[in-house]
């Protein structure tokens, strides 16, 4: 049998690279995937040095279709697979989705929907195999409505979704599927989006990329449906059952636009 190993998206920065500490730290060996070739070198260099075995890296855009092909043929030529799949990769953009780039916004649909639906499905049977699991990383953005966020807060919605529904189906193949939904983590997530706006609110909400990884790691391992860290932002999770939808989206929309 092949080595088990994680693949890990998005591993070049933010909760991607929490993610990736927190696994070797574990013990599980690595493939890190993102298009910063260079700083997953780094990475990979600073997990070797620590007495943990070399992640292999992979230069990928993730945009691009035929990801899972790529990776699986980049798996096979080192005889490892998949014992689980963290789709972390994913990025938002803030402002009017009538006046932002409608390329950047499909692009952001291929990377947050598509490209993890494909790497969730492609690898089931070894996850099964290896009995491991699908770390999905959603946002509590996936629980509300997104005006200046439009696109971003419905490909995490649509990613709860999913996960929890495939969660149910890979269960009796004891392959645990976990959405990972943080708050705001300072990370260069706000930079990308281009310059999503900061609140006082935040403060509250706020969690390292480090706390966030370890609680997803943990949840992951646990067998849950569902992490939330910080019980702040447990809170925002329920407000859609307590305040109608288009309250909900119309407040947002006015905190956001602030």
């Amino acid at each position: 049998m092949a080595r088990p190993v994680a693949i890990i998206t998005g591993a070049s920065a933010g909760i991607g690279m929490a993610l990736a500490r927190v696994f070797a730290d574990h013990g599980h060996e690595l493939v890190l995937i993102a298009r910063r070739e260079d700083r997953l070198r780094g990475l990979a260099q600073e997990i070797a040095a620590r007495n943990r075995p070399r992640p292999l890296v992979l230069g990928l855009d993730l945009t691009q279709p035929g990801a899972s092909e790529r990776v699986a043929a980049a798996l096979a030529v080192t005889d490892l697979e998949p014992q689980y799949v963290v789709n972390n990769a994913g990025f938002g953009l803030w402002g009017a989705s009538a006046q932002l780039s409608r390329a950047e916004q499909l692009a952001m649909v291929d990377l947050n929907v598509r490209t993890l639906v494909d790497l969730s499905l492609a690898f089931v049977d070894s996850l099964a195999r290896h009995r491991g699991g699908i770390l999905n990383v959603a946002s509590v953005a996936a629980f509300l409505p997104g005006p200046y966020m439009t696109v971003y807060y419905a490909s995490k919605a649509f990613v709860l979704s999913f996960s929890e529904a495939l969660r149910a189906e890979l269960m009796p193949r004891d392959v645990r599927v976990t959405t990972l939904c943080p708050g705001p983590v300072p990370t260069e997530f706000q930079a990308r989006a281009g310059g999503v706006p900061h609140s006082e609110t935040n403060r509250w909400l706020a969690r390292s990329a480090e706390q966030v990884a370890l609680a997803g790691y943990r949840g992951l391992m646990a067998g849950k449906a569902v992490v939330v860290p910080g019980w702040t932002n447990r809170i925002i999770t329920f407000l859609p059952r307590l305040v109608p939808r288009t309250l909900l989206a119309d407040q947002m929309g006015r905190m956001q636009a602030r």
